[in-house]
């Protein structure tokens, strides 16, 4: 096929289409929390030169990552997030670039750190994905990657009830059809198949967090939400043998 009969790149731009993600996090205090606490226990007394929060939205963490690196580079692919994090930011050194996961735009092996969160449950085939953080993350350096996963606790206690085994492909979770033609996927993963793509781009698992184990409308109206971090605290490290929660946090080691 011709470079001019290839089909276009499809580009991550779903949040240019008149949403604002800053609201989603309202009322979701928890679940900021839980993250958060991940990504402090994974980074504890490290320091780094340059960071980036890949597909970082309105820069939610990438405030976070500056505690931990000398140059942190929000890069994210939607315009419309970099405009909120103009706000978000404003005041900080964080440098805010429009780029995407599977083309970004650092040079070989330039960072040393690299998070990316809430990002491959839009991502159904990861592999170009990986290969660019491979690319850019210098030999020994650190991922970060989130997992939405499909095998949390409620999905495996279903599936061993009806004799089945669980989906080592990503299964689409949307609940409503989509409203364009290329709209983007909805996907939870398989961790292990993730684990094994990851190694197959050069980035090897070294440690793993369950994380937002207290998921729940109804914990959350009753329990304070200090009271839930701090449970959750607790629960990450030991829940992360079984793939116990809605979202894993791996994090790898660029061989």
């Amino acid at each position: 096929m011709s470079e001019d009969n290839k089909p276009s790149k499809k580009v991550a731009d779903q949040y240019d289409r008149g949403y604002d993600y800053t609201q989603y996090w309202n009322n979701r205090d928890y679940e900021n929390a839980a993250e958060q606490v991940a990504i402090r226990r994974l980074l504890q007394g490290r320091r780094f030169a340059k960071a980036a929060d890949v597909g970082g939205g309105f820069g939610r963490l990438a405030l976070l990552l500056r505690e931990y690196a000398d140059r942190v580079t929000l890069a994210e692919p939607s315009q419309t997030q970099l405009d909120a994090a103009e706000k978000f930011l404003e005041g900080t050194d964080v440098i805010k670039a429009r780029q995407q996961a599977d083309a970004l735009q650092f040079e070989d092996g330039e960072l040393d750190l690299i998070t990316m969160v809430r990002v491959m449950h839009h991502i159904p085939e990861p592999t170009d994905e990986f290969a660019e953080i491979a690319r850019v993350l210098a030999p020994g350096g650190t991922a970060i990657i989130e997992v939405a996963n499909y095998g949390h606790f409620k999905n495996r206690r279903a599936f061993k009830k009806a004799g089945k085994a669980l989906p080592k492909e990503p299964v689409s979770i949307r609940t409503v059809a989509a409203d364009q033609p290329d709209a983007i996927a909805f996907v939870n993963h398989n961790i292990d198949t993730v684990v094994s793509q990851l190694a197959a781009a050069g980035l090897v698992l070294e440690r793993k967090l369950s994380v937002s184990n207290l998921r729940s409308q109804k914990l959350k109206r009753i329990v304070p939400t200090k009271a839930l971090v701090a449970v959750e605290r607790v629960l990450q490290k030991p829940l992360a043998a079984s793939d116990f929660g809605p979202s894993i946090f791996l994090e790898l080691r660029k061989r």
